[in-house]
């Protein structure tokens, strides 16, 4: 692995979907809007949102993955992402399709049901790092 560059681990619910090695930049989006990884970024987690998610490194180009919504978290230069589900796929327009079809056309019960455990996993993940901190 290069010393300036980051690897990504995708998380399904049941299973490892990748782990890739020498990421340069990731460009994802979430509830506040789209936004970037370089590898000197400081460490943080964010709430993602059902989407288009990039990564790029030097072997592949631009890598495209069609994702559901989940939570992304980087320490150091490892940057993972734990999603309901994720689609990989060489065309661009046929995974924004995917997203549109498969992921943002929800019933309004599993639309709130998703905003309900969205928002318990971030107070658990902020309560989590609050009690990081006092030990």
């Amino acid at each position: 692995m290069q010393h300036n560059s980051m690897t990504l681990k995708v998380l399904l619910p049941f299973q490892v979907f990748s782990q890739t090695e020498g990421i340069s930049r990731i460009v994802a989006e979430s509830p506040q809007g789209s936004f970037g990884l370089l590898p000197q970024r400081l460490d943080c987690v964010v709430a993602l949102v059902p989407g288009i998610f990039l990564y790029e490194n030097s072997r592949e180009g631009e890598v495209f993955l069609a994702i559901d919504q989940g939570v992304l978290i980087k320490t150091g230069m490892n940057v993972t992402i734990s999603v309901r589900d994720a689609m990989g796929g060489t065309k661009l327009e046929s995974l924004r399709d995917v997203v549109e079809s498969r992921y943002l056309n929800l019933s309004e019960q599993e639309r709130n049901t998703r905003s309900l455990m969205a928002k318990l996993e971030r107070e658990f993940i902020r309560r989590f790092a609050e009690f990081d901190h006092e030990y």
